[in-house]
């Protein structure tokens, strides 16, 4: 007989869902301060340019959260595991309010939402310092000599499930799908901390670089959420 499956606890649930509470009031609170304060941050440093971390980050991670979310409805309709389900339904809601806020911001600074000619996560190239290695710390994929990641099979930045992925994930069903969802969301999230991190460094505006660090604990936390979920299914992260 197969072992049972080691459930995760209420109390872990908690913790987790304190984390993402947080996020999501600190980053409102973010959007409402940048607007009462006419952008103060942004006025100090300079309303950031296109080509400014503060942009690139915001239009990058926009979309990196979309396909978080675009994955979370797909294993809400594959599974009806409700630990799984919660979860999903606590990172569509978290990614696409703090997305919302991302393209506020742009809107805020007059930028426009996607730039054509430019790569992705080509912000990320140099440090403050100049010291193009140290920004882009395990990023795979990117290319230190010009901080472009190379895209490949519709994966446009790290940690981004490929079109391939994304197929599996829509048929597969029951545990097969949540296993699957769980691996490619510890993926995104590990992709999402590192550009995140990377704006805590890179970007001038106060707000922003804020909700950057309450990005990096909040999904830190999930992905060791995420992890309890998987061995409860015997199934682990992918390497």
């Amino acid at each position: 007989m197969p072992a049972p499956r080691r459930r995760v606890t209420r109390t872990q649930w908690a913790a987790g869902a304190a984390v993402v509470l947080a996020l999501v009031f600190a980053g409102t609170a973010a959007v409402a301060s940048a607007g009462r304060d006419g952008g103060s941050d942004a006025s100090r440093a300079g309303t950031p340019s296109s080509d400014s971390a503060d942009a690139g980050f915001a239009r990058d991670m926009s979309v990196h959260h979309q396909q978080a979310v675009e994955m979370s409805f797909i294993v809400r309709d594959s599974t009806d595991d409700e630990e799984v389900r919660r979860l999903a339904y606590d990172i569509a809601n978290t990614q696409a309010n703090q997305r919302g806020m991302m393209l506020g911001w742009l809107d805020l600074w007059g930028l426009p939402k996607l730039e054509s000619g430019t790569e992705p996560m080509a912000w990320m190239a140099t440090s403050e310092d100049g010291d193009a290695h140290s920004s882009m710390d395990g990023m795979d994929g990117m290319d230190a000599g010009h901080g472009s990641y190379e895209a490949h099979d519709g994966s446009l930045m790290p940690g981004m499930a490929t079109r391939t992925e994304l197929a599996g994930l829509r048929k597969a069903r029951g545990e097969q799908a949540e296993i699957l969802y769980l691996q490619l969301m510890t993926d995104h999230h590990k992709g999402g901390v590192t550009m995140a991190q990377g704006c805590v460094r890179l970007c001038a505006v106060g707000t922003e670089k804020d909700l950057a660090a309450g990005m990096v604990a909040a999904q830190e936390s999930e992905m060791k959420l995420m992890a309890d979920l998987l061995a409860a299914r015997g199934a682990k992260p992918r390497a």
